[in-house]
């Protein structure tokens, strides 16, 4: 057996290492285009902000270890510049010595990932406008940083965007941010990004939504960015980070089949249309888990699974891959955000019934010291509870309650299963009813009709006119400390001796905090006979779809 492996990062190099593990008689050649494989993408930005001070830590293995330990022909500097199927060969250059030669295969592994886009705007190549994908661009931008930049201009809020400016600001850059969309991070729902854009603002980084790059012209000391709005910044460095497009050039030459976004296609072996070729990370369309449709995450988790399954299927064991269902998380100047399965904004998009609930514990026991709060929000199936995805944002603890959804969504568990998930507990980790437990609480409950809900963005997209009754059911004092126009307050302890003052013949919508003392007031009002619902979430969740902090 003769197995060809294009790209040596992530998806490469674990199918590369997972092959010689299942086979020493195998030829096993891994080409890559650069100087380096295995090196950790999602490191680069903390190099920048000297958070991870040694270069050298990011190299998870090196090419003479490849070739040591795992009798690996690794090939650095190489370019494949096609591929003959019916030859059953890829067509090599060596990028030292322009050298131009053939390589046979009896079976190919494709995992050459996926490039940063570069808009086709005027000035796009000028020298002070970057981007990040690999070790070389690190040392640019690392460069330029340390020669004593003092302005920077990051294009795109995603996830390595919002990390580059975090160590940016380390640094001592002044960043100013620009976002195509109206929202940083546009995976998650635009309200649970809100904690996000507030602390950016707090740590004096400008934020500039809803706009884009229109074209970049050399100034004096930098690059003027000039915005579709009409703003012109001008900064000493520009760094683009506005998504990835998959390398396919080689697949879509060789007649493989591609989606419509070019992700090469491949079934649940990881096989391509060639029943030679496999092909891996982000380069690949994949299926959503959650939903079934094709979809491209371009993820180091997956990207890592997938080499070991497409390896495993070369040599003869039929492993499969289930899908990706997006798992990330992000962490911002002390904040965490993170998520799984399928968003709000993604299951509208996918005519997708779902039902929602909002909860804003904390994240371990309130009277141990140092507890931090956390908003969680999940999406379930209307009918069967089945959880269909999860957001979280806050301080500690918010990768452990992701985690334990992933795998729950994983599981294809509901609702119900969550309110009876044994998870560990003393008063420092977490809570007798953890966050996760919780949810499954409130979402369970909701499904029960034990507490009738209205979503507060449907409450506030309503006319006013035709809203239900409002009443704040907290206390006199944070309700004076901010309410949402319009209500009536009547803490849920007074409420049974003054349920008189509120309406007969009309709905009544209660509110507290957090949830917890409306879903109190809404049992009060239901057993009484009174056309009840609970706003999700309480004010905590109205500030969230109401920030007070305005971006630029």
């Amino acid at each position: 057996m003769k197995l060809v492996i294009v790209g040596g990062v992530a998806g490469g190099a674990s199918a590369a290492t997972r092959a010689r593990r299942l086979s020493e008689d195998a030829e096993i050649v891994l080409i890559e285009r650069g100087p380096d494989v295995s090196f950790a993408n999602c490191g680069l930005p903390y190099h920048v902000g000297e958070v991870i001070p040694d270069r050298a830590k990011l190299l998870v293995v090196t090419p003479e270890r490849l070739r040591t330990r795992y009798n690996l022909d690794v090939r650095v500097r190489s370019s494949v510049e096609s591929i003959d199927r019916e030859g059953k060969a890829v067509v090599i250059r060596d990028l030292a010595s322009g050298r131009v030669y053939r390589e046979s295969y009896d079976k190919l592994i494709l995992a050459p990932g996926a490039a940063p886009i570069r808009p086709p705007l005027p000035g796009i190549d000028l020298p002070g406008i970057h981007t990040l994908r690999n070790l070389q661009d690190l040392d640019r931008i690392k460069a330029v940083v340390d020669g004593g930049a003092r302005s920077a201009v990051v294009v795109g809020a995603g996830f390595i965007g919002l990390e580059l400016v975090e160590n940016l600001v380390y640094r001592g850059v002044s960043t100013t941010v620009v976002e195509l969309q109206d929202q940083v991070m546009p995976p998650f729902d635009q309200e649970m990004t809100t904690p996000i854009a507030e602390k950016l603002a707090e740590k004096g980084v400008q934020l500039i939504l809803a706009d884009s790059a229109e074209r970049f012209d050399a100034v004096e000391g930098g690059v003027a960015v000039r915005l579709k709005s009409g703003r012109t910044l001008v900064a000493q460095l520009v760094i683009l980070g506005v998504g990835v497009r998959p390398e396919n050039k080689l697949a879509t030459e060789a007649g493989l089949d591609v989606g419509p976004r070019g992700g090469i296609r491949v079934n649940d072996h990881l096989q391509t249309s060639d029943p030679s070729i496999y092909a891996v990370g982000d380069a690949i369309e994949v299926r959503d888990f959650v939903s079934g449709d094709a979809t491209q995450v371009p993820l180091a988790g997956p990207a890592n699974r997938q080499g070991r399954i497409a390896a495993d299927n070369v040599f003869g064991r039929h492993s499969r891959y289930r899908g990706t269902q997006g798992t990330a998380i992000v962490g911002l100047f002390g904040l965490t955000a993170a998520m799984t399965g399928m968003s709000e904004k993604s299951l509208r998009r996918a005519g997708k019934a779902y039902r929602k609930v909002y909860i804003h514990p904390a994240h371990h026991a309130g009277y141990y010291p140092g507890a931090q709060s956390l908003t969680l929000k999940l999406m379930f199936a209307p009918d069967t509870g089945r959880i269909l995805g999860a957001e979280a944002v806050g301080g500690e603890g918010v990768d452990k309650r992701i985690d334990v959804l992933a795998v729950a969504i994983q599981a294809g568990m509901t609702v119900y299963d969550l309110e009876e998930m044994e998870l560990a507990y003393a008063p420092q980790y977490g809570s007798a009813k953890d966050p996760v437990n919780m949810a499954g609480f409130v979402a369970a409950g909701l499904l029960r009709g034990d507490h009738p809900q209205l979503d507060f963005d449907e409450f506030l997209k309503m006319p006013i006119s035709e809203r239900p009754s409002l009443v704040d059911v907290r206390t006199p004092t944070e309700f004076e400390a901010g309410h949402v126009p319009g209500a009536v307050n009547v803490p849920v302890d007074e409420l049974r001796q003054r349920i008189g003052e509120l309406p007969v013949d009309r709905r009544i919508a209660v509110y507290c905090q957090v949830g917890q003392r409306g879903y109190m007031a809404t049992r009060i009002l239901l057993l009484a006979g009174r056309d009840v619902v609970n706003l999700s979430g309480g004010y905590r969740t109205f500030q969230l779809l109401r920030p007070t902090t305005k971006p630029d």
